[in-house]
């Protein structure tokens, strides 16, 4: 009886066995058909970089995480040129390629209705070095502004914000580890901004302020004065532009000359003052010969 239980044993742990490997191996069969090769890099890529056989490599990739853009082929990556950097293992993916057709370079780099300028640098201008590939940075100019109107010449101020740093020197790597002092960084612009960061060059002096790269938010500003920094009055108006300004008064009209009364003579005033009869106004008339008065 105990000879039968144990074989009894023995063969539903066989059983088990087996229904635990024909599992396995179906879970097995079953990874194996969800996933798919992808192109993955061979060796970490800068960007810029045009890709070569060598470059790439085969890996497989669950098809539940498959990301979009793959290539099974790197047959057709042949050529292709980096818009951005890829690390080792990284798979390459139809975003983070240039056009057909582009060529090597920086230029592949640069958005497209965008354009890349270069401005000289130093080390403060250049925010100590830490303006490297891949950051922000908003342009500030220092300059004087026309003068005749009574105001502060001197200015700072903003004039583009958000710019995208698409290489320092001649380096567009974006190891963001290290700081590197340089003489000149390019930077991404639209055509008129551009235009604006020309003129600011030429019309004063540069600074670049860097700013997080997830700060999207546009600030206008109106700029700040050397009177505004040190907290000074506000200069006064000149008289000669205020009377210019002001509208002038009408002239008031002349006055009409007062007429003037002639007192009668010594003589008559002394018989007016021996007459006691009341007399009325008086006139004198004068003659070639003479004169006469008239009192009525």
């Amino acid at each position: 009886m105990k000879n039968i239980k144990a074989i009894g044993l023995l063969l539903l742990a066989l059983l088990l066995a087996l229904a635990a490997a024909v599992y396995a191996a179906g879970w097995v069969a079953r990874r194996s058909d969800a996933s798919t090769q992808v192109v993955v890099a061979a060796v970490d890529v800068e960007l810029g970089t045009r890709l070569s056989p060598q470059m790439l490599t085969v890996l497989d990739w669950p098809n539940s995480a498959l990301p979009p853009g793959a290539f099974t082929d790197a047959a057709k990556l042949q050529d292709r040129v980096l818009r951005v950097g890829v690390l080792k293992g990284e798979a390459v993916v139809e975003r983070k390629l240039a056009p057909v057709g582009a060529q090597g370079g920086l230029a592949a780099v640069i958005a497209e209705g965008k354009r890349a300028m270069t401005v000289r640098v130093n080390d403060v201008v250049g925010v100590a070095g830490f303006a490297l590939p891949g950051t922000y940075v908003d342009v500030m100019v220092n300059t004087h502004r026309d003068q005749g109107r009574g105001e502060d010449s001197q200015i700072s101020k903003t004039v583009l914000e958000q710019v995208l740093v698409l290489a320092v020197a001649q380096e567009a790597g974006r190891d963001e580890t290290q700081p590197k002092v340089v003489s000149a960084v390019t930077l991404e612009l639209s055509p008129p901004d551009a235009e604006k960061l020309d003129l600011a060059r030429s019309v004063g002096t540069l600074s670049l302020v860097l700013r997080n790269q997830v700060d999207r938010q546009r600030i206008s500003t109106l700029g700040s004065t050397k009177r505004q920094l040190l907290a000074e009055p506000a200069a006064p108006v000149p008289v000669a532009a205020a009377a210019s300004g002001a509208r002038r008064a009408p002239r008031p009209a002349p006055a009409a000359p007062a007429l003037k009364v002639a007192e009668p003579p010594p003589a008559v005033q002394a018989v007016q003052a021996d007459t006691p009869v009341q007399q009325g106004p008086c006139v004198e008339v004068f003659y070639s010969s003479g004169r006469s008065l008239h009192c009525f």
